[in-house]
């Protein structure tokens, strides 16, 4: 293990300062970056409120380069739109480590059932043990935005350098935070980050998971509206806003990956 240890006080690394330092996605090619801006600039408005099928058909014909699917496995209705429309993209799925059971056998269940998809499994450089040690137990609970930072949005930029842009699950019915969400817009990378889902609610999703005959996350159905992972995510009420269970017990209601 890479000795980071008597950092700070208390024997533990300051949580700030992720392992190595911070991690960043490669830079565009300059010519790539130029026309995803103007890709954007040109486009954004008019696929605000598009379909996601016509939001995924532009996205084939126009990105200048490849894309890739980000999944959280809460549902899989991305895996499938993609399946449909962008046949050169790969999955990518964050494996934070604190993940719930159900949502670890989606990830394996979406990976056999889509095998012309490359799935890639993006990791925290350090295993849960690991941070332990480094950082102290129970990370999340004393300082979450950490914990976040270097299991998913550091994780997320390290694999993000090889794609000129990434689709995300984005909905605007998911909460305050998203509710002007666009369909298309650049990330502070340069990168096209496109969200077809973007004008879906729960029940439409929902409905085309059963009419689909999708793989179906079964938390989704047992109170879990909005699934990260399992120490940071609660069963809501009904009439709750959906991400009211992430993060419940702080003031955080996003993990750094859409802010």
């Amino acid at each position: 293990m890479i000795n980071l240890l008597n950092q700070s006080g208390d024997g533990f690394r300051d949580p700030e300062i992720s392992p190595e330092g911070p991690k960043e996605t490669a830079p565009l090619p300059e010519d790539v970056a130029k026309q995803n801006a103007l890709l954007v600039d040109e486009w954004a408005d008019k696929l605000y409120d598009a379909t996601a099928a016509d939001i995924l058909e532009w996205a084939h014909e126009h990105a200048p380069g490849k894309l890739v699917v980000t999944l959280s496995m809460e549902n899989t209705v991305l895996a499938e739109l993609a399946e449909r429309h962008l046949p050169d993209a790969d999955f990518l799925f964050l494996d934070t480590e604190y993940h719930f059971p159900e949502t670890l056998e989606v990830a394996d269940k979406v990976e056999a059932r889509y095998p012309n998809h490359e799935l890639v499994r993006a990791t925290a450089q350090l295993s849960r043990p690991e941070q332990d040690e480094v950082y102290g137990p129970n990370l999340y609970l004393r300082n979450p935005g950490a914990c976040c930072r270097m299991r998913k949005v550091e994780p997320l930029a390290v694999h993000m350098s090889p794609y000129a842009g990434w689709i995300t699950g984005l909905r605007r019915a998911d909460g305050p935070t998203r509710a002007e969400a666009p369909a298309l817009s650049l990330d502070n990378t340069g990168r096209l980050k496109i969200s077809p889902l973007v004008t879906w609610s729960l029940e439409e999703t929902e409905a085309f998971e059963e009419d689909n005959d999708l793989i179906i996350h079964p938390l989704t159905r047992q109170g879990y509206p909005s699934i990260g992972c399992a120490t940071c995510t609660l069963p809501v009420a009904d009439g709750e806003d959906p991400r009211a269970g992430r993060w419940a017990f702080a003031s955080k209601t996003e993990c750094g990956l859409h802010e």
